[in-house]
């Protein structure tokens, strides 16, 4: 019989045991091996059978069981040391505020909005990559001491659990997860009413929410859920499922997370005290709706400045930071423009914002683009005056999927840099790693970074190899659990699969390849010459063996096809023990994974991984990556960190293309992998393998790091972002200076070119050191010179004379005439020997403008 309502009775721990619940309500816990330690004392076998779970193990400890740890001196003693450290590592200063004592700047805090947050297995809120590397960006901060606020949703069934056939196809199942269960508390008022917003939706009653707490170390994350009392059925539906339904249930869910967390954030720092955001970061283009909500606060909502559009405009793009994520055009959210229309109408959820204004800013009304379809990367980039990619590479194809809105410029000078992504060690590194580390006394909470990495080089080869070998077998212990449980799942019966208890090894070259099943991650290219892949799993001296996982889309039959053929291949009795697919990829299996690997695979479709940060967290135990030269590692690949996989680029027939990158993958594997790994001195060593070990260690181990990255953001782009708000927003003056500064350059921008450049001082030989003067001859209407730049791009040139490898100097103004004219002046040294080639243009210059290409506007002669 189905129960017609469930729910989770939380325990009452005795007093002496407060610090228990004090532990488990902060998600600290999951990468503090301190706190895990307290919890296993409490039952080891029920610790690790609720799956690591503190809020799980306290409602199944018994009664007599908490009574007896309530006496135990030893296990108060522990217990009381690690809530002291969780109390300083709350209220301790820490980086961020060293920083501002040393009279750095920086903002007050800062929203961070993702759809998804990859924090722990516990609470399933996380479908793959941008879920965990925006869990791990709060981690960093907190231990950071970033003063960021998270904001996402809370799905009733998370993403989905995946399981096989018997025939191997993917199957999907939702179990409900009950909000009372997981490590969150609801957010309430001072009365102890629940705290709620509200957005207005066209197709009925306000959609109502509540906002769950989680606590990441110092950071606060705001889930917001329409499951409650006052939605109907199909409102309380909003929040079913990440990722799932049709394009209006996406809209429904991207407009809850965008207007509805900027309502939450004010909420929770009214309750709270919390200091209000300055910065706003939109994680990927689902959340970008948070900047029309920011304007409506500013032009429309009682108590507000009303402010007019364009102001309140430049006050949020001001401040808003806008990361995209993904390579491929399908990766990108876009809605009919009709169905935008209609929810942003009169009544819709940001009133007094005209509709007319919201689909301009997600039109797609460029060259090449669609004019019926509503893009919200497209409004992300047009809402932040900061934008970023998440790798160089990543950066580099951003502006060129993207050049569009700035047509008038090069690729280079589109304004999208780049911040590569990072890792969190403490979640993903294994403890034995730190502690050979930490054993040569290396300080894992120093600033520097690299002095901790390179205690690499005074670990004993032995004691390295011999913690490799103990995390390969965790690996191979854990794998066999899972196989076994798939294999049941699947029909087979226990007596078919006592093989199981010998499927992998952990003396064997163990290779993980673990990602999303989208067709450009390539799973099944290892696989293009099956005998071959055989001959290199079975080899008598060298064997191999590949552990993989992964999940498709539920609506992704190809994505299920290529799973398929995975597990077909490893169902093989022949090669079953060397190859194996373990279904349900999460938080859970990837900790074991990762430290177990001794190399780890990657082979996308060039240049379509963003970044793909699962190799640094293999390379930050000791793994060597094996991977095409995509995302980061194209940046930090150095020859002697692993191996390049060389690529097909530029053949156009795709089969060919793979077949031709397998065959460079196995010859890597047959030639140079293997050999190096088997490579043993006389006590068993592969010092070779080591020195590469050692160096991936400390040439990746300060680089690949979350730390790292949010230091990045903090720098290039909070506190910058932060400045340029106060600059604007502080008595909103400069906001409307701005504002009509740019609607006036764009009103005059017609009556701006380059009548006439003249050059001199180069003779009929130029040579390397010769001075070159420049005079450019303009027309700017009724803009003044102070309006615009002048300048001299200058460089080598190709074969059709295209500029290339420009460098860009100011000239300046040197006589004004009547009519708007001017002559400008400047002078250039040749500082090259070859092809050189010149060009003046005229763009808008304002000091509040973060790139020249920020208005999209050019004059060229």
């Amino acid at each position: 019989m189905r129960a017609i309502r469930r729910f989770t009775v939380r325990p009452v721990l005795p007093p002496a045991l407060a610090g228990l619940g004090r532990l488990a309500g902060n998600l600290r816990w999951s990468w503090d091996p301190q706190s895990q330690d307290v919890f296993e004392s409490v039952d080891p076998a029920l610790w690790e059978s609720t799956g690591r779970d503190p809020v799980k193990l306290l409602g199944a400890v018994g009664r007599r069981r908490l009574e007896e740890l309530a006496a135990d001196e030893g296990f108060l003693s522990r217990l009381g040391a690690a809530t002291d450290e969780l109390e300083r590592y709350l209220t301790g200063d820490r980086w961020f505020q060293r920083r501002l004592a040393a009279g750095e700047q920086g903002p007050r805090a800062i929203a961070y909005f993702s759809p998804e947050f990859g924090i722990t297995a516990s609470l399933p809120q996380y479908s793959g990559g941008l879920g965990i590397l925006a869990g791990d960006h709060l981690k960093a901060a907190s231990d950071l001491g970033v003063p960021i606020i998270g904001v996402g949703l809370l799905y009733r069934h998370g993403y989905f659990k995946q399981s096989l056939s018997r025939e191997g196809w993917q199957q999907e199942s939702y179990p409900v997860l009950d909000p009372d269960g997981l490590p969150i508390s609801l957010l309430r008022e001072e009365n102890g009413a629940r705290a709620m917003i509200s957005v207005a939706l066209p197709d009925g009653p306000e959609l109502l929410a509540r906002i769950w707490v989680a606590s990441v170390g110092r950071v606060p994350l705001l889930m917001l859920d329409t499951d409650v009392e006052g939605n109907p059925e199909h409102y309380r539906d909003v929040t079913d499922r990440l990722y799932g339904g049709n394009s209006e249930h996406r809209l429904r869910q991207e407009l809850l997370l965008g207007v509805g967390g900027v309502r939450a954030l004010r909420v929770f720092c009214r309750i709270t005290g919390h200091p209000a955001p300055e910065v706003f970061h939109t994680n990927e283009g689902h959340a970008g709706f948070l900047g029309l909500e920011r304007i409506r606060e500013l032009t429309v909502a009682e108590g507000g400045p009303r402010l007019d559009f364009d102001t309140a405009l430049e006050v949020s793009r001001a401040s808003t930071v806008f990361t995209t994520h993904t390579p491929v055009p399908a990766g990108i959210d876009r809605f009919p423009l009709t169905l935008v229309e209609q929810y942003f109408s009169e009544g819709g959820p940001t009133p007094g914002v005209p509709v007319e204004r919201v689909l301009a800013l997600g039109s797609e009304d460029y060259e090449g683009g669609d004019p019926a379809v509503f893009n919200m990367a497209v409004m992300g980039f047009r809402l932040a005056q900061r934008a970023n990619g998440v790798s160089q590479l990543h950066g580099q194809v951003s502006r060129g999927m993207f050049n569009g809105l700035w047509p008038a410029f090069d690729e280079a000078e589109v304004p999208i840099g780049s911040i590569t992504n990072g890792v969190h060690a403490p979640t993903w590194v294994a403890r034995e790693v730190i502690e050979l580390a930490v054993a040569q006394g290396a300080d894992p909470e120093s600033d520097d970074t690299s002095g901790f990495w390179a205690a690499a080089d005074k670990v004993p080869g032995a004691e390295i190899w011999a913690v490799k070998r103990t995390l390969r077998e965790r690996l191979v212990v854990d794998a066999r659990k899972r196989l076994r449980r798939s294999w049941e799942k699947r029909g087979a019966a226990k007596a078919e699969l006592s093989w199981i208890d010998n499927a992998l090894d952990p003396e064997v070259l163990t290779i993980g390849f673990a990602r999303r099943a989208a067709s450009y991650k390539r799973l099944t290219l290892m696989m293009r010459d099956p005998e071959r892949l055989k001959s290199l799993l079975l080899h008598p001296e060298r064997p191999i063996q590949l552990v993989i996982a992964g999940k498709a889309h539920p609506a992704d039959d190809g994505g299920k096809k290529l799973i398929q053929d995975i597990v077909k291949l490893s169902d093989d009795p022949e090669i079953r023990h060397r190859i194996v697919f373990l279904p349900n990829y999460d938080i859970a299996m990837a900790q074991p994974l990762y430290p177990g690997c001794d190399v780890w695979l990657n082979n996308p479709l060039r240049p379509y991984e963003a970044c793909g940060t699962s190799g640094m967290k293999a390379a930050l135990n000791g793994g060597l990556n094996l991977s095409v030269l995509d995302g980061w590692w194209d940046e930090w690949y150095d020859g002697d960190n692993g191996w390049a996989i060389p690529t097909a680029d530029g053949v156009e027939d795709i089969d060919h293309r793979d077949d031709l990158e397998a065959a460079a993958l196995y010859d890597l594997i047959e030639n140079d992998v293997a050999p190096r790994f088997y490579d043993l001195d006389a006590e068993g060593v592969p010092t070779r393998w080591l020195e590469m070990t050692r160096h991936t260690l400390k040439s990746l181990g300060p680089k690949v790091l979350a730390t790292r990255m949010v230091r990045d953001y903090v720098r290039q782009l909070y506190t910058p972002a932060s400045v340029t708000a106060h600059r604007l927003n502080s008595d909103f003056h400069g906001a409307a200076e701005l504002a009509a500064w740019k609607k006036k350059v764009k009103a005059e921008w017609p009556a701006v070119r380059v009548d006439h450049v003249e050059s001199s001082g180069v003779g009929d030989a130029p040579e390397v050191g010769d001075g070159m003067s420049v005079r450019a001859f303009v027309a700017l209407g009724s803009l003044s010179p102070d309006d615009v730049d002048v300048e001299l791009v200058h460089g080598k040139t190709n074969g059709e004379d295209v500029l290339v490898e420009t460098v860009v100097d100011s000239l300046h103004v040197a006589e004004s005439y009547e009519g708007g004219r001017h002559r400008f002046d400047g002078d250039v040294v040749l500082d090259h020997s070859g092809s050189f080639g010149y060009t003046v243009r005229i763009t808008p210059r304002n000091d509040l403008l973060t790139s020249r290409a920020e208005l999209g506007l050019v004059a060229l002669p």
